[in-house]
């Protein structure tokens, strides 16, 4: 995986001509709200508001100095406002770009710049056609311009909901002479529309509602593809993709085009969208209100790319997004993301020292990534430095021994396995596999490449995640160990954290557990940050701990060797190490992360069975075992103590938090346990009651909530079992008793009375399974009709008539029996 390098100052931003600086001009109280940079690269086009009033400004200068005349443009009111500073490709050579500066009202001024010459006006547009026109949105593909105009009703009356349709999606060619512009004629994409804020990709250009007042426009995507004229219609989130060729004006009716899509919209929630971008591959990068930032393709499909942390964001939280080849770059709250695009994994975080920044293109640069700041400009390096890549002598070596020791331990030969034998045996292909790679993908400089067989090929590709993280590793310890003292705290943490991934991802034996703990006995409070990004440890919004971390990870933390197999020399499992980091970085959450462990226990491993950590010591109790291990006892350590009890689940464990409460004389908190974990099984229920029964029964502490008590009694308890719990507890008393009592410390009958009231009206149990047979409508119930047979022929004539069938009225009976 690629790892950015440090924070590089580039430049000082260049000078104008007239020789002053940016640093200068945002002295004077200016905010950079815009920056564009040209096609080629060499020219930056700030937009600028100053405060207050937010009178806008636009500088253009050159990269690398300034030659020829500067553009330097500035607005008084009533000027319509900005909306769109674009380049334009022109017609009169390859590569050659024009500027086009646009205003609400539609009035665009082209500009173009001429080496020694400096920047031309070449002309002054008008693109609306109408005089009550106002444009919203714009955007430019190829040698065309999009945009979203509004076109407000001459009745001031209307409601809200037919002024929500006063927009259109417009489209222009613009065509970029020497000396001149020619303008198209407007051709409507869109009639009837909602406001739209308009991104465009090179094919396509994505529609996304600007305003969420409206429920039902606000719940999909409009996606225009000018080469086919169609229009693709889509909510991401429930997966709904329609495709429509607009053939002629009627069918570009916005409220037509949804008509018959009315229903299926309704069950659509609208759409989470904080800040929106586009990707350098020609897709929709969008960032809800969550965090949670996803790509939605140019066929209405959408996918998940990453979780920027903080938690839900604010209106104001400014969020920047820049794809730099496969890199996404993201600023939030003054901290820079690099993720990869294909994976989803985070491949660096920065902390800046500025808030806002904007990035810059850098043609012919993907490997870097530019940041524009008030200081300057500044860059961040992509890729490895190349003497970094040479392979290490030993490395391959390394290989063949770390595979001697794997296949020695799997032999069931006793001879023993040697290098050379491994080497020459053509047995095992996973380590000549293996060396083939890393000298392929390692070599060195002097050395011309050689190539791979094709069956490794895919193998390389597998790894080549893997192989760049290792590199990065390289390098980092190559920094640690030149870095100046001040950086040298942020390179460990750096490096703690890839060596407990490394290890969390690999087998976790003797040695590698030893060397965990060594790394959390030297960097603490590193190993504690790699701890949580590893295990992706965060607070939800109802403040419950929840963690993300794959199977295998929780695998590695609960299934590790065990204390009976690593020994008695200071080496603790995992578990516990990560416990006593929760107990010093975040105690608060060391409840939490048990519960999760036991969740995910109950469901990777059977209840009690050997091979999972609840079948040997069960992981509360090792989380307490940690706990018993401070030196200074504290009545947070207490506390800490009734909720790793409670938090387990387990019959014993709340009872003993209940005699712990009890110890303390916690009675409200006595009485919540006892409701909250009365509802778990019959059997603690009746025990947990039983305890408070006879904590009753010894003193008046627990009065007050008698009324809560009452009802937590269990079913099968009588009321000679309460008495006898109660005369079995009642307090022995030294002195002769007397018939009224002046302290008011002894247990009356008007305090048990209503217990015993309860117990005594409350059906029997057996009652209660005989109730459906007492119920019964007939006792005993009828006898089954009886079967009539046909006699044979010749007893036909004789035979008697029929005899009366039996009911179950003794009338009836009494005259069966006559007959």
């Amino acid at each position: 995986m690629k790892r950015a390098g440090m924070l590089r100052h580039v430049s000082d931003f260049g000078d104008f001509s007239r020789g002053r600086g940016l640093q200068e001009l945002l002295g004077q109280g200016e905010e950079l709200s815009h920056v564009e940079a040209s096609p080629d690269g060499q020219h930056l086009l700030v937009l600028q508001k100053s405060r207050p009033p937010p009178l806008p400004r636009v500088v253009a200068f050159q990269r690398q100095g300034a030659c020829g005349a500067e553009l330097e443009r500035s607005w008084q009111p009533p000027q319509p406002a900005l909306v769109g500073l674009l380049f334009l490709q022109t017609a009169a050579a390859l590569g050659s770009w024009a500027l086009a500066i646009v205003w609400e009202s539609g009035r665009t001024e082209v500009w173009r710049f001429v080496v020694a010459v400096g920047w031309q006006l070449l002309q002054t547009l008008e693109l609306c056609q109408g005089a009550r026109a106002r444009i919203v949105s714009v955007c430019s593909q190829g040698a065309s311009l999009v945009w979203c105009e509004e076109r407000p009703p001459l009745g001031a009356h209307l409601d809200m909901s037919k002024c929500a349709f006063r927009f259109c999606i417009c489209t222009r060619a613009l065509e970029v002479g020497e000396q001149s512009v020619r303008l198209g004629t407007v051709r409507i994409v869109l009639h009837n529309s909602p406001e739209y804020q308009l991104l465009a990709s090179p094919q396509h250009i994505f529609l996304v509602p600007a305003s969420t007042s409206f429920a039902t426009i606000s719940k999909f995507l409009l996606i225009w593809h000018p080469e086919e004229a169609k229009l693709t219609i889509t909510a991401p989130p429930a997966g709904f993709i329609l495709s429509k060729v607009l053939r002629s004006s009627s069918e570009s009716d916005f409220r037509k085009l949804l008509l018959g899509f009315v229903g299926l919209l309704s069950t659509l929630v609208p759409l989470d969208i904080h800040t929106s971008a586009l990707s350098n591959r020609g897709g929709l990068l969008l960032v809800s209100t969550q965090g949670t930032v996803n790509v939605v393709e140019p066929d209405g499909t959408q996918r998940h790319v990453f979780d920027l942390e903080g938690g839900p964001l604010a209106q104001g939280n400014l969020v920047q997004l820049k794809t730099f080849g496969n890199t996404l770059a993201c600023v939030l709250a003054g901290v820079l993301y690099l993720i990869d695009q294909n994976s989803g994994r985070l491949i660096e975080k920065k902390i800046l020292s500025m808030k806002k920044v904007h990035f810059l293109e850098s043609p012919g640069e993907e490997d870097s990534i530019q940041l524009l700041t008030q200081t300057g400009i500044y860059s961040f390096s992509l890729s490895v430095p190349e003497d970094s890549s040479r392979p290490e002598p030993c490395l391959v070596e390394m290989v063949f021994e770390e595979a001697c020791r794997y296949y020695q331990r799997r032999s069931l030969s006793s001879s023993k396995l040697t290098v050379e034998k491994l080497k020459k045996g053509g047995t095992f292909q996973a380590p000549v596999a293996l060396a083939a790679i890393l000298q392929h993908s390692l070599r060195q400089k002097e050395k011309p490449a050689r190539g791979l067989q094709d069956t490794y090929a895919k193998l390389l590709s597998t790894m080549s995640l893997e192989l760049q993280s290792y590199l990065s590793l390289e390098l980092l310890k190559t920094c640690v160990v030149g870095a100046p003292e001040s950086e040298v705290e942020s390179y460990c943490e750096e490096l703690v954290e890839q060596e407990v991934s490394r290890v969390l991802h690999s087998d976790i034996d003797k040695d590698n557990l030893a060397y965990l703990n060594s790394v959390f006995t030297s960097f603490p409070k590193a190993a504690w940050k790699a701890t949580r990004g590893c295990l992706q440890l965060q607070q939800n919004g109802d403040g419950h701990l929840v963690a993300r971390a794959t199977p295998e990870v929780w695998k590695k933390v609960l299934g590790g060797p065990q204390q009976e197999e690593v020994g008695l020399n200071g080496v603790v499992p995992l578990f516990e190490l990560i416990c006593t980091s929760f107990l010093r970085f975040k105690p608060k959450w060391l409840p939490g992360f048990v519960e999760l462990t036991q969740q995910y226990v109950s469901l990777s491993w059977a209840y009690s069975s050997k091979e999972g950590p609840e079948g040997r010591v069960p992981l509360y109790k090792r989380a307490l075992g940690v706990l018993a291990q401070k030196n200074k006892r504290s009545e947070a350590d207490d506390e800490m103590e009734l909720e790793l009890l409670l938090c387990s689940k387990r019959p014993k464990a709340v009872l003993q938090a209940v005699h712990l409460l009890i110890h303390l004389k916690r009675w409200q908190r006595v009485v919540e346990v006892a409701e909250k974990f009365s509802k778990l099984s019959p059997l603690l229920n009746k025990e947990i009651f039983t305890t408070l029964l006879a904590e009753f029964a010894q003193h008046r502490e627990l009065d007050p909530y008698l009324d809560r008590l009452w009802p937590l009694c269990p079913a099968e308890l009588t009321a000679s079992d309460i008495l006898t719990v109660i005369l079995q507890h009642l307090p022995v008393s030294q002195e002769d008793p007397v018939p009224f009592s002046s302290e008011g410390a002894q247990l009356t009958v008007g305090l048990l009375k209503p217990l015993l009231q309860r117990v005594v009206q409350r059906p029997c149990i057996q009652d209660e399974m005989y109730a459906d047979a007492l119920q019964s409508p007939t006792f005993p119930p009828p006898a089954p009709p009886r079967e009539h047979r046909t006699p044979p022929k010749a007893a036909a004539d004789d035979a008697p008539q029929q005899p009366v069938p039996r009911t179950s009225s003794p009338s009836a009976l009494a005259q069966g029996d006559t007959a």
